[in-house]
């Protein structure tokens, strides 16, 4: 294929099992597979390097508000005809955004990547945006707002990375604003598009039953003819790496019970101490075993829900933890959580709990293998981030190299009083 072509498809490379290929197309379009023989379905995105840290207060949510709107009618296909292209044959299509990334996907039998591919270039490159489904979709969309914002447990991540990043879009909703998705327009999604869906930005990956070659021709039918010509968008602002002066935020809501965040600002997703911090937060707040759910709900009897998180991004990151409670229980509850962190600082985890988490987070990665939508998002999320292919030995190898010590210089690291931000849903 294309070998007479001056700018042919190259195959740039190949894990050394052969389950992992990377070709570019002749646009720049990068395409990432890995094959997994066993199976007989395969899991296709077509990624975007954009998001709503891309977004300026103005046209934040429109990212996502895009992703909603190709499903709305190509110049192919009516809003029921997509629904039913791919579920019609047992398959399924959806997208997600993210701060920095937007996927279209779809999960078929191997026999029909074809059709996948087809829709998938249909939706990103032939939407159409009319107006009466337009009106329609910010409807949808402000009730998905809405809906966020009577649950106490989801919105409270919103205004905590608003806390977090207070001057900076990282700070901005994924789902925008309701005055904003208003107001957008065909134009403005018009605009979005030529800005920031150009071929040099995007990735086609696909795991399962695929063989590169299949996936690389089709691709190139049906995405060869994307430009990377057009506007380009600013560059990217830097996300803060240390966190400004901690604080506490108060929100209330007629609720019974109160809901709050604590964390800061913590490492990106290239940065050298990523595996000690992952090691660090699943054995603090991931799962029944974990010391924030023995101490607090298991012990104490405090909260229902209680967990810690880590969100690395390409140049930053957030760590927190969340908990809700009785109002009267919070203070105790907070402390408790606190007492956590600063036990962490003072005192080196054991190797008997660092072994269990480190199986514990080895468990996770490979049962989350057998599922070719985690694999399809890992390999076109890596891509995004690294322009590589990280193999799972090379994790697993990277998580059993963790040691107390770099557990506890990564806490001491991190975890500063006076970079800790408290954010506070109570009943009104």
């Amino acid at each position: 294929m294309q070998k007479n072509s001056p700018n042919p498809v190259q195959t740039v490379a190949q894990a050394e099992n052969s389950f992992y290929k990377k070709s570019i197309l002749p646009n720049g379009i990068r395409v990432v597979s890995e094959t997994i023989p066993h199976v007989r379905s395969v899991s296709v995105g077509v990624w975007a390097d954009v998001g709503s840290r891309d977004e300026d207060y103005s046209r934040n949510g429109i990212s996502h508000f895009l992703e909603h709107m190709v499903f709305k009618g190509t110049r192919k296909r009516s809003s029921k005809e997509i629904a039913q292209s791919l579920e019609s044959l047992g398959g399924y299509l959806n997208a997600f955004t993210t701060k920095e990334q937007t996927c279209f996907y779809a999960r078929i039998l191997d026999a029909y990547l074809p059709q996948a591919l087809d829709v998938l270039s249909d939706l990103v490159l032939n939407a159409t945006f009319k107006d009466p489904e337009l009106r329609k979709e910010r409807l949808v969309v402000i009730e998905e707002l809405r809906n966020a914002e009577d649950d106490p447990e989801d919105i409270i991540h919103d205004y905590f990375e608003k806390a977090i990043f207070p001057d900076h879009s990282l700070g901005n909703p994924i789902i925008g604003t309701a005055e904003n998705v208003k107001r957008f327009g065909r134009d403005d999604l018009h605009d979005h598009l030529k800005r920031h869906y150009l071929s040099s930005r995007m990735v086609i990956a696909a795991a399962g039953s695929v063989r590169h070659e299949d996936l690389v021709e089709k691709a190139n039918t049906y995405f060869g003819s994307l430009s990377d010509h057009g506007p380009r968008r600013p560059k990217r602002t830097p996300g803060p790496t240390k966190a400004h002066k901690g604080g506490a935020l108060d929100h209330t809501r007629s609720i019974n019970q109160a809901h709050v965040c604590i964390g800061t600002i913590a490492y990106s997703i290239r940065h050298q101490d990523r595996y000690p911090l992952l090691v660090l937060n699943a054995l603090l707040g991931e799962g029944m075993s974990s010391r924030l759910y023995q101490t607090i709900r298991e012990k104490h009897g405090l909260a229902y829900s209680v967990y810690s998180f880590v969100n690395m991004l390409s140049d930053t990151g957030i760590f927190g933890a969340y908990l809700g409670t009785d109002p009267k229980n919070l203070a105790s509850a907070l402390a408790l959580v606190k007492e956590e962190l600063h036990r962490l600082c003072v005192k080196a985890v054991s190797r008997a709990e660092l072994e269990r988490t480190k199986a514990q987070i080895k468990g996770t990665m490979m049962l989350g293998l057998e599922n070719m939508s985690g694999r399809m998002i890992r390999l076109g999320s890596g891509e995004m981030y690294f322009g590589s292919f990280i193999s799972l030995d090379t994790i697993l190898n990277r998580v059993d190299a963790v040691t107390p010590e770099a557990v506890q210089r990564v806490a001491t690291d991190i975890f500063r009083d006076d970079a800790f931000t408290t954010v506070t849903i109570r009943p009104s």
